[in-house]
C-alpha cells in the first residue's frame, strides 16, 4: 500500500495532466468572472481626467456602434479604452496568448479584433472620429507628473483636429 504522501503527488500530477492551470477550474473561472467590460480601472481614469479638464461626455452610448466607452458629442468623438489582452494589442501584453485552451483564445481575441474594426468603421461612416487608447499608453502617461496635459495632448494627436 502506497504512503499517503505518495498518493497526493500522484493525485496532483493526475490533475495537472488534465488541466495545466496552476489555479485550478473552479479558480479559474472565479477569476475570469471578475473581469469587468465597465468602470475598469483605466476607464475611470480617463473620465477623471477628462472632466476635470472640463469635458463633458456620455458613457456607453448604446445608440453608436460598438458602444464607446466614452463619447464626446460636442466634438463628435468615441474613445475606447482597451485593455492590451483583450484586444490584442501589439505590446508585450497584448502579444502573449493563453497556451492553454490556445484554438479558444485566438477566436476570441482574433474575433475582438475584426469587432474593433468593424465598429471603428461605422463610426466613421457617421462621421464620428475614432480613438483608442490602450492599457499600456494609459499606463505610461499616468506615471508623467502633467498627466492631464500628456492625456489631452494624446487625444488631439490621434483625433487629427480640435478637440
Amino acid at each position: 500500500m502506497a504512503d499517503p504522501v505518495t498518493k497526493t503527488v500522484a493525485s496532483s500530477l493526475r490533475r495537472r495532466a488534465v488541466n495545466p492551470d496552476p489555479l485550478g477550474k473552479e479558480a479559474r473561472k472565479a477569476c475570469m468572472r471578475a473581469v469587468k467590460s465597465v468602470n475598469t480601472t483605466p476607464e475611470l481614469q480617463v473620465r477623471r481626467i477628462l472632466h476635470a479638464a472640463g469635458y463633458r461626455f456620455r458613457l456607453h452610448k448604446k445608440d453608436l456602434p460598438g458602444k464607446p466607452d466614452i463619447y464626446l458629442g460636442k466634438y463628435k468623438t468615441a474613445i475606447f479604452i482597451h485593455g492590451c489582452f483583450w484586444h490584442g494589442h501589439d505590446c508585450p501584453k497584448g502579444l502573449k496568448r493563453p497556451a492553454t485552451n490556445a484554438e479558444f483564445w485566438d477566436k476570441k481575441i482574433d474575433g475582438n479584433i475584426k469587432r474593433d474594426a468593424l465598429h471603428i468603421a461605422a463610426l466613421r461612416e457617421k462621421g464620428i472620429k475614432t480613438v483608442i487608447i490602450w492599457e499600456c499608453e494609459l499606463k505610461k502617461i499616468l506615471k508623467q507628473a502633467d498627466k492631464t496635459e500628456r492625456l489631452l495632448a494624446f487625444l488631439h494627436q490621434d483625433v487629427n483636429g480640435p478637440l
